[in-house]
């Protein structure tokens, strides 16, 4: 018995891929602008500690950001 395979993706495909990879990138860029108020702040309140976190929240950001742009 043969089966048919279906080349073509349901119509619903391309939606979800944007709507999904638009609101983990949206997500992302807002850890990194909360990373890098942290680190900027880190002088002012005199926390070393502060930017450590800082520097942990944007290695996760640069972990997560994909190297292709659709």
């Amino acid at each position: 018995l043969k089966m048919k395979v279906r080349d073509e993706k349901p119509e619903t495909y391309p939606y979800l891929v944007c709507s999904c990879r638009k609101k983990c990138l949206l997500f992302n860029d807002l850890v990194l602008i909360v990373a890098t108020l942290n680190t900027g702040f880190s002088r002012k309140a005199k926390s070393f500690e502060m930017i450590l976190i800082g520097r942990f929240l944007e290695g996760i950001c640069a972990g997560r950001t994909p190297c292709y742009s659709w």
